[in-house]
């Protein structure tokens, strides 16, 4: 393959086509649940830092907010896939679980590793400060508008007898929000790195390929989920929240540490953030839109300490990026943070 890609980026190809063919093989024999699982995260894992490199080559033309967001949207792309599949499968407390662990995973484990690995290489790391109080304002209020719903059932408020409808409300106004201000992530300054090497052409086909792989992926890791828990005793909440999570958003795990230690911090904080924002603004209510012609009945009705959760973890993410910097303590707590709250779910 040419368009200036190196050897070593050829031969990544080349193992995430076989990684993704024995993820397939195995999905189609039928073997072991929990092999079958293994397989299919290894190739998401792969298909990430394909997704990883071809982006960085994007950023090189579009600047650091506009090369997050396409990345954010990319890598959104098997969560929302995931939560397809499940919901076809009725699996509508995975699903839901899934999309709060998305925003807990960005905001605080991937975050938290990106702050922690970048400081510990590289000292006090600074970023744009507008644009992260801009992300920080924006999950607040996405995350007070997600919560809505599950307060007025908990405190049996006159709306809770409509809760389909008040979700579906809430899910307008997120996408309302999110192409309003669509506009503040797609400008920004060009990156400070070195020139593209690939073409256009090589970049966007790859990440196409990527995405496309992921699609398949994507199926037979739910395939595999609900028989593969059950093999290791794992609850069908923290399964959605953490398993489901993390292995769809491989993509920023892998990315955003990578840019935090090679000191590119606006780029690390533009991928991993911007991604719990479109999973709030975006991918929540177009799969909870998209939940009305399937047999599942999915609302933004979450399990109380889920959607409390979601706010403290969006405070904390706000306290932690207004100042514009980030060191590796603060990379502990985030983390700290997100193995106490996947903790809690250990149990259903």
């Amino acid at each position: 393959m040419r368009a200036g890609l190196t050897g070593r980026e050829q031969t990544e190809i080349v193992v995430a086509a076989a990684l993704v063919g024995i993820a397939g093989a195995l999905d189609l024999a039928g073997l072991n649940a929990i092999l079958r699982f293994v397989a299919a995260a290894a190739a998401l894992a792969m298909l990430a830092r394909l997704v990883g490199t071809a982006t960085e080559q994007l950023g090189g033309r579009l600047g650091a907010g506009g090369a997050g967001s396409v990345q954010s949207a990319l890598g959104n792309l098997p969560e929302l896939f995931v939560a397809l599949f499940a919901l076809h499968k009725g699996l509508v407390g995975v699903v839901k679980a899934a999309l709060i662990g998305s925003v807990l995973a960005n905001s605080l484990l991937v975050l938290g590793l990106a702050f922690f690995a970048g400081g510990l290489r590289n000292g006090v790391q600074r970023f744009e400060s507008p644009r992260a109080r801009t992300i920080a304002t924006l999950t607040l209020l996405a995350a007070a508008i997600l919560s809505v719903p599950t307060f007025a059932h908990v405190l049996h408020a006159p709306a809770a007898a409509h809760e389909q409808t008040l979700s579906l409300i809430c899910g307008g106004v997120l996408l309302v929000v999110f192409v309003s201000t669509l506009g503040i992530f797609l400008t920004g300054d060009p990156m400070a790195q070195e020139p593209p090497r690939w073409s256009l052409t090589a970049t966007i086909t790859v990440l196409a390929a990527a995405a496309a792989g992921a699609v398949f992926v994507s199926d037979w890791f739910v395939s595999a989920l609900q028989p593969a828990t059950s093999s290791l005793h794992m609850s069908e909440t923290f399964a959605g929240l953490v398993v489901v999570a993390i292995a769809g958003n491989a993509v920023e795990n892998v990315v955003g540490v990578q840019l935090a230690l090679r000191n590119k911090a606006d780029f690390a904080i533009a991928v991993i953030v911007n991604s719990s924002l479109q999973v709030a603004l975006a991918l929540t209510p177009v799969i909870l839109f998209a939940s009305l012609f399937f047999a599942a009945n999915l609302t933004l009705v979450f399990p109380t300490l889920l959607a409390v959760s979601l706010l403290l973890a969006a405070f904390v993410t706000a306290v932690v990026v207004y100042d514009g910097e980030s060191t590796w303590p603060e990379g502990v707590v985030l983390v700290g943070l997100y193995v106490v709250i996947a903790s809690a779910f250990w149990w259903g």
